[in-house]
């Protein structure tokens, strides 16, 4: 304790190690600047419990683990890989000594699926854990599971920054929460509302500019992503002199460019880190005491209805400004500008919505599948991920063979999960070592997994050269993991290479790509379209296969690809391409068309005009067109108009067995009464309205068919003999009818079995309306008398009796022989 440096969190590292000895689990909050990330690891290594255990702190970026370890090694006076060392995809520092293990969290997941017990693990700290990655929280929970079955003397420590403690504490089965308080600087916070329509790069330029004039100490500027921070960099070009240095911090950059980005500016000169989100939290840039905020972020958002990832600029939460503005006050008294209206800030979300909400759960899925578990809500998570996603994640590891009907791995899954890649690019390269292709494969897959590498060409092809070229220590920590992956499948042997294109094949089959409509545009096999812009090389193409794609459905915008043939795709997925004959409907001459095709999933690679069709398949493509065109237009008759309102009218008043006639209702069972009774049509001017009105009754079960003309008539007969129609298409039935036929009548008139009256719309001789009642009896004995002297006066000719429940019903102006 006495080497450590003071800062805020020192404060309750006493209480944190009383409570870490009384239990197992606890959760810290601690504002950005405290020193939690460096302090509480080190303070922990002297805690009895720990033993000769080793304290594992997760870091959600790998930025972040090398920081965070390089700083605890100079604390400790030592090199990183002797105490504290560190983990991650492309890089290990680690040693016999090594007891503080900084990893990244999808390693840690790794560690713990493969070592269930977390041999010689005596704590587990989830830092920044308020960030909610899916690794964290599948780590979570899985450490949960560990410590409840296997390991109740494991230490599981939370901690954040900005943490929804309610929600965690309830997690863990409310531990001890352990709030360490203040900054170690303050941070005057200002706003800059940033004009409408302004650029981002543009607003962020003149904000470090005026920052750079008016202020002291180098400047920390969040932007949403590289791109904006390759333009913020074009318009400060030759805007400061020699004593001041512009440089970028994303996740692309090579492991010494970063660490330069974060390395102290030279004494006597002042630094502009212009940086993603990567900078905010476990990382502090000596010197920085300005922060310039764009208050927007970038997050991958996957889209269960078109199996894509998309990145979506979004605004930052609430804890994210107050993490970044955070930056500025590390080191010294800071300042904070948000380019934004100070009333904005509380309609920010209070938290980044968790990964696990809109990310892609086909490793995640078969993670949960070698664990043993095939039910999310079997795992202690704090947000349970979308039922659309999960299933989305299972379809697509059944096509790719890794789980079997049951949802258990099968053992192609098990060498899918091993190879720690996405599961499309691990069977891309399990079935590639059949081949003896695995080098070309794992070199392409981790290609496709490390952004940046080989450019940013859409045409695979053409970053794979430059790749195979480059030679920076990224470049080459990449090719070393590739040649791992490969050098796990054996010698190969020197058969002919694979193009990419046929190596993606077996990682996309569902997006094998076809031109059509004409340049640039492409339908894949899964029914979605995508497009390349007609500069592009690959948008000639006859055939592509589609690695990686955004955008809405419907405007999927192509990001890379690689051209393949059509005879490598139907010799490589032979057991995917279907040869039949079909009917579709055309909607453009509305006639049902024939043909015999080869297709995969959806996309259609040839076809061949059949003749003529007709039978059930042609009936069944013309419901298709019905399906499309809607209801109206059908050509119901009169009568088969009137069948369907008194069959809609008896649904709603009697309900089971009567049927649902209404649009949506009848368009959900074309096959039904439709398709069986229109087999000899084979268009829309072709259907039978006879025919139509067949399907209908058919939708009526048999046994209460007769039931029909008896509860819902299609006329009403009056004292006159005369038979009047009855309306069923509104909401009651409607008769309407001159009022001198219904004279004599006493009772109401009713359908349903007399349950339900009639709406009577009464007329004058001339059928003009009169008035309504649903009660004619109390219609004779109220009303009548001020219609009757109305009616007198009008026509008087006609009879208009006193008592009209008495007198003759008659349709003509006087009764016969007078």
């Amino acid at each position: 304790m006495e080497k450590l440096p003071r800062l805020p969190v020192s404060e309750v590292l006493p209480s944190l190690g009383a409570a870490l000895h009384a239990g197992t689990r606890a959760v810290l909050s601690a504002p950005p600047g405290a020193g939690k990330t460096t302090l509480v690891p080190l303070f922990l290594l002297d805690a009895a419990w720990r033993g000769d255990g080793k304290i594992i702190l997760l870091e959600p970026r790998r930025l972040a683990a090398r920081a965070a370890a390089g700083r605890m090694a100079e604390l400790l006076g030592e090199k990183v890989g002797e105490t504290v060392g560190y983990r991650m995809r492309l890089d290990n520092r680690v040693s016999a000594k090594t007891r503080i293990e900084v990893v990244t969290e999808g390693v840690f997941a790794r560690m713990i699926l493969d070592d269930p017990e977390l041999s010689g693990v005596a704590a587990v700290l989830f830092d920044e854990f308020h960030e909610r990655s899916l690794d964290a929280d599948f780590g979570l929970a899985l450490a949960l599971d560990v410590q409840a079955a296997l390991r109740d003397d494991l230490r599981l420590l939370v901690m954040s920054a900005t943490l929804d403690v309610e929600r965690v504490s309830a997690l863990l089965d409310n531990p001890p929460a352990i709030l360490s308080e203040g900054r170690s600087f303050p941070v005057d916070v200002r706003y800059q509302d940033r004009p409408a329509g302004e650029r981002i790069e543009d607003g962020m330029a003149r904000a470090i500019m005026e920052a750079h004039r008016g202020e002291s100490g180098s400047i920390l500027a969040f932007l949403p992503g590289q791109a904006e921070i390759t333009r913020t960099a074009e318009r400060l070009e030759g805007r400061f002199g020699a004593e001041t240095t512009v440089v970028p911090l994303y996740g692309n950059l090579s492991q010494k460019e970063q660490d330069a980005a974060i390395r102290p500016a030279p004494a006597g000169t002042r630094k502009i880190v212009l940086a993603t989100s990567i900078a905010e939290t476990s990382i502090t840039i000596d010197g920085v005491r300005i922060v310039i905020d764009s208050g927007l972020q970038r997050l991958p958002v996957f889209e269960a209805a078109t199996g894509i990832t998309r990145l979506e600029t979004v605004r930052v939460s609430r804890a994210s400004a107050d993490q970044r503005a955070g930056r500025a006050g590390r080191t010294e008294p800071g300042i904070a500008i948000r380019l934004w209206h100070a009333g904005q800030t509380a309609a920010l979300p209070a938290f980044t919505p968790p990964q696990i909400l809109s990310s892609d759960l086909s490793s995640f899925m078969l993670d949960l599948a070698h664990w043993g578990v095939s039910d999310p809500a079997d795992l202690r998570l704090v947000d349970q991920p979308p039922a659309a996603a999960v299933e989305e994640a299972r379809s697509l590891l059944h096509l790719l063979g890794a789980l079997d009907e049951a949802g258990a791995l099968t053992p192609a899954g098990k060498r899918i999960r091993e190879l720690a890649l996405p599961p499309r690019l691990a069977a891309m390269i399990l079935h590639a070592a059949n081949e003896g292709q695995q080098a070309a494969a794992a070199r392409l897959a981790v290609l496709l997994t490390e952004q940046g590498l080989g450019g940013s060409a859409v045409d695979i092809e053409e970053r794979l050269r430059r790749f195979a070229n480059e030679r920076g220590e990224r470049a080459e920590a990449a090719k070393r993991l590739a040649q791992r992956m490969a050098d796990g499948f054996g010698k190969a042997a020197s058969p002919a290479a694979s193009t990419p294109g046929a190596l993606l094949l077996h990682a996309f089959p569902d997006r094998v790509a076809l031109q059509r409509g004409g340049r640039g545009r492409f339908v894949m096999a899964n029914g979605r379209g995508g497009e390349l812009p007609e500069t592009e090389r690959l948008a000639g193409a006859e055939m592509i296969v589609v690695a990686d794609l955004t955008g809405q459905a419907g405007r999927q915008r192509i990001l890379a690809a690689a051209e393949i043939d059509r005879a490598t795709v139907e010799a490589e997925l032979a057991e995917k391409i279907v040869r039949e004959d079909q009917c579709v409907f055309d909607r453009t001459s509305r006639q049902v068309r024939a043909r015999r095709v080869v297709r995969l999933g959806a996309m259609i690679i040839e076809e061949t005009p059949l003749p003529r069709p007709g039978g059930p398949k042609a009936a069944q493509a013309l419901a298709d067109g019905v399906r499309q065109l809607g209801l109206q237009v059908l050509p119901f008759s009169r009568e088969a108009a009137q069948l369907r309102d008194r069959i809609g009218f008896l649904h709603r008043s009697i309900g089971t067995p009567w049927p649902d006639t209404s649009d949506d209702a009848l368009l959900a069972r074309l096959d039904d009464w439709f398709a069986p009774f229109q087999e000899a049509a084979r268009g829309i001017d072709d259907i039978s309205p006879g025919r139509l009105q067949e399907g209908l009754l058919a939708l009526v079960p048999y046994d209460v068919q007769r039931d029909l003309a008896r509860l819902a008539p299609t006329h009403f007969e009056a004292p006159t003999g005369q038979r009047h129609p009855i309306r069923y298409d509104g909401e009651e039935p409607v008769l309407a009818i001159r009022v001198q036929e219904l004279f004599g009548l006493k009772q109401h008139p009713a359908v349903a079995g007399g349950r339900l009256p009639l709406l009577l719309e009464l007329q004058s001789p001339a059928h003009r309306p009169i008035q309504t009642t649903r009660d004619l009896p109390g219609f004779w004995a109220g009303s009548w008398r001020d219609v009757r002297a109305d009616m007198r006066g009008r026509y008087p000719k006609h009879p208009w009796p006193e008592d009209p429940a008495g007198a003759m019903p008659t349709t003509r102006a006087k009764p016969r022989g007078t």
